[in-house]
Parts: C-alpha cells; structure tokens; sequence
C-alpha cells in the first residue's frame, strides 16, 4: 500500500527540520532496536512524526532502505529525553561507583539529574559549526581582534596586573597571552555561557553522531566534579560543549587543573584570579609535549620565495619541521631564528578566496601550546595577535611598564 500524500509530507517535513538541525544526519545508519529504543523516552510529539517516517522509509524506501537514522527523530527545541533509561547510562553509573567510589544514593541522585536533563540538539548544531571550522581567516579575526575587545584586554591587564605578573612569575605564560584567551573565550568574564552543563554534555554524550565517547567521559566527570565542588548538577551553565567559568574548562581540565590563585580556599573559575592561574597552569601541565616555554615568543611572519612544495604540512597540532627545513623548501621567516628550531608552518586562508590569498606565518613550540586549549590555527593565531595588541595598548595605560 503505497503511503499517503500527508504521510510523505510529514515525514518529508521530519526530515527537513532534522537535516538543518544535524548536519550529519545523513552520512550516519542506525539500526531499528536503536530507534525503538530512542522510541522509548522520545515526547510523543516526537514519537508520532518519527513513527510516521520510520514507517514511510519501510514501506515505500522513499529515504532509502536502512538509512533510517537517530537524528531523524530529534528536534531543534529542547525536550526530556530520560537518560537515565538510556542504554549507556548503566555504563555511567559503573563507572562512577568503581572509579569514582559513588555511593548508591550517589547514583540515585546521578539518575534524578538525567531524568531532568533536557536534549537539546541545537547544541549539536552549534559544536558542529563552531566558526573556527566554517570561516576565512579574514572574517573570524576581523571579528575577533578588533578594537573593542583590544581595549577592554589592556584595560583588563592593567586593572590585573597584579595577578598576571605573578603567573608569568610562577608559570612562565605572558599575561597578555592568559588575556587573550579569557578575551577569546568568554570577553573577559563577559559571557560565559546560558547552557545548563548537564544538558550541554547528555545531548553530546549520548546523542552526538561523531564525538559521543568524548562528551560522554566529560559527562562522567561534570557527575565528579558536582560531588567535589558542592554544585547540584542541574546549577552549573557554560557552553554549547559544556566549558565553564571564565577560562571555559571542560570538567576534566577543570578537576584536575583549576587551581585557587586568590587563596580563598576555593578554585573557581568565575572569578578573573582563578581563572588567571589556572590558565597559566594549564599551559604547563596539560601536556608534557606541549609545554609553554619560558620567554619564547608563539609566532613569526614567513613569506614564500616559491611555491611551496607539496610536501610541507601546513596548519598541523604541534611543530614538524625545523627552520633550516623550511627555508629550503622556499619559507622564509621575517626575523633570524635559530637553524635547527622545531617549528610549524602556519597558512590563513584569506578573503575573497583562491590559491594565491594566503598568509604564511612560522609557529614556535608555544603556538602549539594555545592549540593545546583549542585545537583550531584559527583560535592559537587570534590569541597570539590579541595578546601583541593588547600589551601594546595596556602599555599605554601603565607608563612604567614601558
């Protein structure tokens, strides 16, 4: 019996609302228990359109047999999902009782904040589309380093300074680079997100089509942090990824390197103090191989005296060459660095686009060091040039520091 034409609509409609809403949609295959399953603790509203689809898709394979996915079946707005129930979540509440000594009101507790949490899918969408992954460079750092976030960065070491000089002293990371990254990440303290954290991670921990496993740990370690730091799961807001406070510490880094630079007995990365030195402590402890490196600078502008061979690696997650490489393959750095230098080659797409609108910059260890935080050129690159913009102003402002 072939299908009627509201049912095609319906389900044609379902389709369209999910594929704006999760771009991979398509290039993912779920089996039906997994629908089924999702069927469960789906809203009715969403069970009906997602029935009538599944039910299209078998009978008439207008979306194409067994390419029946769990994103058809969710919507843009938020809505209780129940992951308590969901069938990963035993493997949560495992985990938390043997590597994390839960107690069992502890997982009672654990169980009433998934029944609350709220699948939201727009999060998806927006870790997805994060501008580091969608824009040129033109137009993310004319966004980004631009007059206004350089004032207030230079007004916010000069008001800091205090507290940034005594992480460069006991880390070795530049306060105008710590400045960066809070300009970057939250403007300073501005805005540090308005998503519920436990929603952030259960949508991307057990929904997400490409990366569940990441936010799935972080979701087991938001559980730890909550029980550590007092919070009630349901308190906490960050972003769409679920970082939080003013240094935007996913709940594993923020567990293990907040750290309480004001000395008021808490580490909390909503205060400008611990959100200064934890991001001077990240940098020296997250990785053993991309350490930051005392007194060195992160950048230096490079030319090109040929086309650059198909060989060289551009825009790669930690250094690759040395200098004396580069140099015969045609780069050429602005300023003398030392011949067996371990750096990487740096290429920023810009507007209006084509093979000849690049930049090429050389990356020093401590470039690489911001990628650690982010690992995206775009965002290691914009903090670079605040933190040079930003000293430059904030000198302005406090003559003895010139």
């Amino acid at each position: 019996m072939r299908p009627t034409l509201g049912k095609v609509l319906a389900a044609r409609r379902t389709w369209e609302i999910v594929a704006r809403v999760w771009p991979a949609v398509s290039k993912l295959r779920a089996t039906e228990e997994n629908i089924e399953s999702y069927l469960t603790r789906a809203p009715a509203a969403w069970a009906q359109r997602a029935e009538a689809a599944v039910d299209l898709a078998k009978s008439d394979r207008l979306l194409g047999k067994g390419l029946l996915t769990l994103g058809l079946l969710a919507m843009a707005g938020p809505a209780g999902a129940d992951y308590s129930k969901h069938p990963r979540a035993q493997a949560l509440y495992a985990a938390l009782q043997s590597e994390h000594g839960f107690s069992a009101a502890d997982i009672d507790s654990v169980r009433v904040a998934l029944i609350d949490a709220q699948t939201i899918p727009s999060l998806i969408e927006a870790e997805q589309k994060a501008p580091e992954r969608t824009e040129t460079w033109t137009v993310y750092s004319a966004k980004r380093v631009d007059a206004l976030r350089i004032r207030r960065g230079a007004q916010f070491i000069h008001d800091n300074r205090a507290l940034l000089d005594r992480a460069e002293t006991e880390y070795g990371v530049p306060g105008p680079v710590i400045a960066g990254v809070l300009g970057l990440e939250t403007n300073f303290g501005r805005f540090t997100g308005n998503a519920r954290v436990l929603d952030a991670l259960a949508t991307q921990g057990f929904d997400h089509p490409t990366r569940s496993k990441f936010f799935f740990e972080e979701l087991e370690q938001y559980f730890v942090f909550c029980r550590d730091f007092g919070f009630p799961p349901t308190q906490p807001k960050g972003s769409y990824a679920g970082a939080m406070g003013w240094a935007q510490f996913m709940p594993s880094n923020y567990r293990r390197l907040a750290v309480d630079f004001d000395g008021d007995g808490r580490r909390d990365l909503w205060s400008a103090a611990d959100a200064i030195g934890s991001i001077a402590h990240y940098f020296i402890d997250y990785k053993p191989e991309l350490r930051w490196h005392r007194g060195e600078p992160l950048i230096v502008p490079a030319k090109l005296t040929r086309p650059l061979p198909g060989t060289i690696a551009v825009n790669t997650k930690n250094v690759g060459y040395t200098v004396a490489q580069l140099r015969s393959a045609g780069v050429e750095p602005s300023a003398r660095l030392p011949a067996n230098l371990a750096v990487g080659l740096i290429e920023l797409q810009l507007d209006p686009g084509g093979t000849t609108d690049k930049e090429y910059w050389i990356g020093l260890p401590n470039f690489y060091s911001v990628m650690s935080y982010n690992p995206r050129v775009y965002y290691a690159m914009t903090v670079s040039r605040l933190a040079s913009a930003m000293a430059t102003e904030a000198a302005k402002l406090d003559p003895d520091t010139q």
